[in-house]
């Protein structure tokens, strides 16, 4: 917005027909640099997203009325993350702010029917991105249970709670890595030794996760959880200390 406003400040106002038009143009295009600059840098999404997290202890009460952050879930940043900066703005723009095809083709330098397109693309990924069902006394149930059969080592509990097609993202300085379906993420949790890590439920972002930590209190993964149907259907660990490090984490420092 910033980049956006000195521009319009070096412009001839008076030679602008459609002020509107022309500010969703520049701030658009601005985007687009800084989409592309990101990729070329290898950054990712949860970059702003750690910044703007809400990780909280998580405890039934009268709390529970309160409105959800209004940060993305992780599992959207992922998916967002994974699309075509031209695909994050044609949908963004059409699909959240009502642009016209014809002006996002300008913006991405594209065909209408390309931008079109772009949009449809990240449409379809967008609506895969898993969303939480059921009452959240029921959602955190089923996060407890996960951690009662992860700490007693009981794998057939632990089968009940998963989802046969869990997604499990798990994100690392050295990049990111998915475990899909129970068996899978049965046979991570089998290489960690229980004995040496103590994990609790929190609150990410209105939705249960947990927060792993070693026995003198070190941070070492944070989990956002999406349950659907009592089970576990998606799971993001970011286990990279240095986005850790940005998080206001309850109880504990991440190192």
């Amino acid at each position: 917005m910033q980049e956006a406003w000195i521009r319009l400040d070096r412009q001839d106002a008076e030679g602008i027909d459609n002020l509107g038009g022309w500010l969703t143009r520049v701030v658009g295009r601005v985007c687009l640099d800084v989409l592309r600059r990101r990729t070329a840098r290898g950054e990712t999404a949860l970059d702003t997203w750690a910044t703007d997290a809400q990780i909280t202890d998580d405890r039934p009460g009268p709390e529970e009325s309160v409105a959800r952050s209004e940060s993305l879930s992780l599992a959207m940043m992922i998916v967002l993350d994974a699309l075509r900066p031209e695909e994050r703005l044609a949908f963004v723009l059409h699909d959240l702010f009502t642009v016209p095809f014809a002006e996002i083709a300008v913006i991405i330098d594209r065909t209408i029917e390309a931008a079109k397109m772009a949009a449809s693309r990240a449409r379809r990924k967008v609506k895969e991105v898993p969303a939480p069902t059921g009452e959240l006394s029921a959602r955190r149930a089923a996060v407890n249970a996960f951690l009662a059969a992860a700490r007693e080592g009981d794998f057939d509990a632990l089968l009940r709670v998963l989802d046969p097609d869990v997604t499990w993202h798990r994100c690392t300085a050295r990049g990111d890595t998915v475990e899909l379906g129970a068996n899978e993420v049965l046979a991570a949790l089998r290489r960690g030794d229980p004995g040496k890590i103590q994990a609790r439920r929190v609150n990410v972002n209105g939705e249960p996760g947990i927060l792993v930590s070693t026995t003198g209190g070190r941070v070492l993964g944070l989990m956002s959880c999406t349950v659907a149907g009592g089970r576990l259907i998606d799971i993001v660990s970011i286990l990279d200390h240095a986005w850790l490090a940005r998080l206001q984490l309850p109880g504990c420092e991440p190192s």
